[in-house]
């Protein structure tokens, strides 16, 4: 009976252990790509805290984002790839810190480099996909990915990520429009992305509030990422040999010449006040400043030693790539693109579905007639734009001095991240919302009865108060 009862609990024990080796094994395959990035603290066998906190964030909210942008496929599950392999990077950066200390500058930029590489992919992938249907979705990536530069910001990183998560948020609005209605898969998208900036600040609040801790002990970090051997490996490299014994001031390249000059100069200092007994008295014929005529007289000019600046970095010999210029209609999206001077371009051939997306044209204008759906001006230079009717929304996004007119009706424009935009309004527009984010030198101009327009600027500072209840916010107006 007593055997019995001791192979059942024999049996329990060997059940639990296994429990456990599963749940460890299945956190392990939740931090893909990071079994043999040395995510452990060297002779410890453990990882310290907050690489066990980072893996959760990566088990938790990065894990369900890339699930689902798997399930939508496409540009998005590509882009997900990436948003993995830089996770990936950054907590084996976390794993080098947690056991090595703060290198210099140098070796941290090394350090960097991984997750900067996969930024930059990142954003380059968004831009040379431009046309996808998941524009938004990839927009919203590209726009907060920076946000993992967190490990170089301080002392506040946290706030950083924040402003990160703030410039996504304009693009997964525009995915909820979209999807709200249609396919909910798209939906707990955006949560679950948003989430991972989200989980992200409150990570960085409770284990690096001021910047990245380094550890206290252990080896400077390499520009390998690799503090010391792995257990089992070779061993390290044996110290380097004792430093070069300590210049002898005595003997320098001006050779006893310099000793005699040196020990004068000591003399002249022990004189005190005596010292300045030697200088020549200057009379004021000799003075610049009360005979102007010394100053016509061509002479060497000495300076005195200049700050420290750093080096101007050479402009590249290779001449910039110019794309060629694009006007055509791709579906339902007339696409103008790369225009350069070009004044007078018309897109009279337009139907209610159908949207105009205008990307980097420079010193040109557009004009549109007719009703269509929306218009979206990106990344413009002193762009001029003219169009009848819109039914639902005008954008301007990531420009500088350009001016948009309407002639007919339009509900909605947006402004978002702008330098200089005048809105022209008709007399059917003037119930037209105006929305505008990060963007300066705003204004809209009313016409009058005359014809003449009264312009008007965007209010661009504001005032915040409590009330006892909630935030009441309000324009302001400073005096010049």
């Amino acid at each position: 009976m007593w055997v019995g009862m001791e192979e059942c609990t024999g049996m329990a024990e060997l059940a639990s252990l296994v429990q456990r080796l599963e749940v460890a094994v299945g956190r392990l395959e939740a931090v893909s790509g990071t079994e043999g990035a040395g995510g452990f603290a060297p002779g410890t066998g453990v990882v310290s805290a907050y690489v066990e906190a980072f893996d959760a964030l990566i088990s938790g909210p990065v894990a369900e984002y890339i699930t689902l942008s798997q399930k939508i496929g496409g540009d998005v599950q590509k882009h997900a790839d990436m948003m993995k392999q830089a996770f990936s990077c950054q907590r084996q950066l976390l794993v080098t810190a947690s056991c090595s200390q703060k290198p210099s500058d140098a070796i941290m930029t090394s350090l960097l480099a991984p997750v900067s590489k996969v930024i930059e992919q990142v954003q380059s992938f968004r831009e040379q996909n431009r046309s996808s249907p998941f524009f938004n979705h990839l927009s919203a990536v590209s726009e907060s990915v920076p946000g993992l530069g967190w490990v170089a910001m301080s002392p506040k990183p946290g706030p950083y990520v924040k402003e990160m998560q703030d410039a996504a948020m304009f693009y997964t609005n525009r995915v909820l429009k979209d999807y709200k209605d249609k396919d909910k898969t798209h939906v707990d998208w955006v949560k679950a992305y948003l989430s991972i900036w989200t989980e992200l600040q409150t990570y960085i609040k409770q284990h690096h509030t001021t910047g990245l801790v380094w550890s206290k002990s252990g080896p400077i970090a390499s520009a390998s990422g690799a503090p010391s051997a792995p257990r089992g490996g070779p061993a390290p490299p044996p110290p380097p040999g004792p430093p070069p014994p300590p210049m002898d001031l005595n003997q320098s390249a001006g050779g006893d010449s310099s000793a005699v000059s040196r020990s004068a100069l000591f003399a002249s200092l022990n004189k005190g006040s005596d010292i300045t007994k030697g200088l020549k008295h200057v009379s004021d014929a000799q003075k610049t400043h009360k005979n102007p005529a010394l100053r016509s007289q061509a002479g060497p000019v000495h300076t005195g030693p200049k700050p420290f600046s750093a080096p101007r970095p050479t402009a590249s010999a290779a001449p910039a790539r110019t794309l060629p210029p694009v006007l055509e209609l791709d579906g339902k999206k007339w696409k103008v693109e790369n225009q350069e001077g070009a004044q007078g371009l018309v897109i009279s051939d337009t139907e209610l579905k159908q949207v105009v997306y205008a990307f980097k044209c420079n010193n040109s204008t557009l004009q549109i007639k007719g009703k269509i759906n929306s218009i979206t001006v990106d990344n413009c230079k002193k762009m001029g734009l003219v169009f009848d009717d819109v039914v639902g929304i005008v954008e301007v996004i990531n420009c500088k001095d350009v001016k948009v007119q309407v002639l007919g009706k339009v509900p909605t424009i947006s402004i978002n991240k702008t330098d200089g935009c005048h809105v022209y309004l008709s007399q059917d527009s003037l119930s037209c919302e105006i929305v505008s984010a990060k963007s300066s030198e705003m204004n809209v101009l009313v016409p009058g009865k005359d014809g003449e327009y009264t312009e008007i600027p965007v209010p661009e500072q504001f005032k915040t108060v409590w009330d006892g209840k909630k935030l009441v916010t309000t324009a302001t107006e400073i005096a010049g």
